[in-house]
Parts: structure tokens; C-alpha cells; sequence
């Protein structure tokens, strides 16, 4: 099972706006509550492209496997200011990229608070596995293992 989430808080490195944390089937992001969310989305660009560039996550595109090396749509996430909705946060997918726009009027703690139920929906879809110690991992629920 795939989980991606979003907490504002306040205790980071001193002089980090945030940081992403992986493991099997997670993905934690981390975010200075206190810090402008302008300064943040920033930050989680530079955050969100190391980690795609040093970990293994692909989307399942039509009948596509898009991967960081797909050469006419490498897998990329852009995070970016844009008032499309109130209040909220809207993710675009396309082949190879999703645009995260991010209402500029949110708190930086809000923005956290609407990036996970946002993230579970796209999550959801069905689209998107991550290959974790040569496992693949998606949207599957985990086996019950009865002891």
C-alpha cells in the first residue's frame, strides 16, 4: 500500500524548510510550519527532485511505464503557487509530471492539512508504484499475515 503525507511542523534542521523522508510504500513530507509557504513550495521542489532522482517511483500511463528516464516525459512532481481554487490545492497529472497548485492565500500548515486527502485521491487511481529493495509496491492492499 501506497501512503504519501503531509505534516507542517516545527521542529526541522535549522535552515530547512522541508524535508521528504522514503520508505517501503511511504513518503513523509515535512514542512516548516512557521516558514512563508512561498519559501516551502520552493523548497519542495528541490526536495521532490532528489528524491525522484535517487529512488525508484513509477506511473502507469495508459499502457506506458514512465520512469525518471522516460526520454520524452521524465517523472518529475512541480510544486507551484496558482489560485485555481480557493483554499485548496489541486494536483494535474500528465505523463511523466504531476503539477501541484497550491492556493498562495494557505498557511503553510494549512497547505499541509489539504495535501493528504488531495494526495490519497491520486494515490487512489491506481497509476503510480514504487520499486523499494526489488519489490514493487503500489496501491494493493498489504496480505494479513495471521500468526
Amino acid at each position: 500500500m501506497l501512503d504519501v503525507t503531509y505534516e507542517a511542523v516545527d521542529d526541522l534542521p535549522p535552515g530547512r524548510l522541508a524535508t521528504i523522508d522514503e520508505d517501503r510504500g511511504r513518503i513523509r513530507v515535512k514542512v516548516d510550519a512557521a516558514a512563508a509557504l512561498a519559501d516551502v513550495v520552493h523548497q519542495l521542489n528541490v526536495e521532490i527532485r532528489h528524491l525522484l532522482t535517487h529512488s525508484d517511483w513509477f506511473q502507469l500511463w495508459g499502457d506506458e511505464i514512465v520512469s525518471r528516464n522516460t526520454p520524452d516525459a521524465p517523472l518529475g512532481v512541480e510544486y507551484s503557487l496558482h489560485r485555481l481554487v480557493p483554499d485548496t490545492a489541486i494536483l494535474l497529472e500528465d505523463k511523466g509530471c504531476v503539477r501541484v497548485c497550491i492556493d498562495p492565500d494557505l498557511s503553510t500548515t494549512q497547505f499541509a492539512a489539504v495535501m493528504n486527502p488531495v494526495t490519497e485521491n491520486i494515490l487512489a487511481g491506481g497509476h503510480w508504484f514504487q520499486m523499494y529493495g526489488g519489490e514493487i509496491v503500489d496501491n494493493s492492499p498489504e496480505p494479513v499475515t495471521r500468526v
